[in-house]
């Protein structure tokens, strides 16, 4: 496993690509309404991106062939937009964006209730999948591990009764979009590999309503819950600093 260690001076390119893709997520925050397709969520992410002059991270990696992933309800990741997928109110949808600026990676999700319909349960499902981003940022330091920051998700999570992903862990990012480490949503305080400064890291993890067990489905992308249950997802792009994590897509 290479771990690339990033200069002050990469982190701070870092944070120009963090920084556009969040103008992206807020812009693209907007058009989640009853009635948008995930398609014009797409759209406007694209036309935002040329705008602010950034290159999409997702299109054309693997094949992929948008700019943005839109997962909604019981999709976990990696959804396709779609002028078919028509967004209705109660729904809840999760928005993955990535950019390159300048060879440098930034990457972050949020997930968005739509409309004033949405249930108690998904509500929960949110905040805490929110929190429990929260808590793993605030267990990055120089010498924390990896297990630490995986159970500082765990814990939030298996707290309010719900479940982790474990097929999809979020990585270590810079001139790549995925780079070493794997960083699991959830592990053993004390286990896993250190944490140095100069390493960044994107923190996503993926909360199922009901069990963690999930499937992808025939366009070879999609994961869905096994169970049909609901899906939360958030991530942000973190430095490792002597200060503690610096979240570089706030």
């Amino acid at each position: 496993m290479a771990i690339m260690i990033k200069t002050p001076q990469e982190i701070d390119k870092m944070r120009r690509s963090g920084k556009v893709v969040r103008e992206v997520l807020e812009h693209v925050r907007g058009f989640v309404k009853a009635g948008a397709t995930t398609l014009d969520l797409e759209n406007a992410a694209a036309q935002k991106m040329e705008e602010l002059g950034a290159k999409p991270a997702f299109k054309g990696y693997r094949g992929y062939p948008c700019v943005l992933c839109t997962s909604v309800n019981e999709e976990v990741v990696h959804g396709i937009p779609s002028a078919k997928r028509v967004l209705k109110d109660g729904d809840i949808v999760s928005i993955d964006c990535g950019v390159v600026i300048d060879g440098y990676y930034g990457d972050s999700a949020i997930t968005v209730p739509v409309g004033e319909k949405v249930n108690p349960k998904a509500k929960r499902l949110l905040e805490v999948t929110q929190a429990s981003l929260e808590n793993a940022i605030r267990e990055v330091k120089p010498g924390a591990t990896l297990g630490d920051i995986g159970a500082a998700v765990q814990e939030v999570v298996e707290a309010d009764g719900f479940s982790v992903v474990r097929e999809f862990v979020g990585h270590g990012i810079g001139t790549r979009m995925h780079e070493d480490p794997q960083v699991p949503n959830y592990g053993r305080r004390g286990q896993g590999t250190k944490l140095r400064e100069g390493m960044v890291i994107a923190i996503e993890p993926m909360v199922n309503a009901g069990k963690a067990g999930v499937q992808v489905l025939s366009d070879g992308w999609t994961a869905v819950t096994e169970d049909g249950s609901l899906s939360a997802h958030f991530e942000h792009t973190v430095a490792v600093t002597a200060d503690g994590g610096v979240v570089l897509t706030r």
